[in-house]
């Protein structure tokens, strides 16, 4: 199972910037598609951005809420995503985690996903 640790999150302003970090290690095979999920207080985990780590299997996706703000990359060198976020609001204020291993379905399904950090929290305040 892929171990994933998440950094960056911090406690900004509206209207900021922050950009997560999710490091992958303990792999044998590099995992074919990794994504960003968020938890806000009281809420269910929702997909906020994938990306294939191969990128001839696709590109980089966001979900319409935080399409234009937010954007996922890689280094691969590295073995990390990241999740750079601009223009924050109160809404986007949560814990953010990192998954990997997608098994099947939908790419930001919270069941598709067999590895997940134990996420960074970002709290966006007006």
């Amino acid at each position: 199972q892929v171990q994933l640790v998440e950094s960056g999150g911090a406690s900004v302003q509206a209207g900021g910037s922050l950009k997560l970090s999710c490091e992958a290690s303990g792999y044998t095979r590099r995992p074919n598609y990794m994504a960003w999920f968020r938890q806000g207080p009281g809420t269910e985990r929702e997909g906020v951005a994938g990306i294939y780590t191969a990128e001839a299997d696709g590109g980089p996706f966001v979900d319409d809420p935080w399409k234009g703000r937010f954007t996922i990359f890689q280094d691969h060198a590295k073995s990390t995503i990241y999740l750079e976020m601009n223009n924050l609001k109160p809404a986007d204020t949560g814990v953010y985690y990192c998954a990997a291993d997608w098994t099947s379905g939908y790419l930001l399904g919270t069941r598709n996903y067999k590895s997940w950090g134990r996420g960074t929290q970002v709290t966006v305040s007006s």
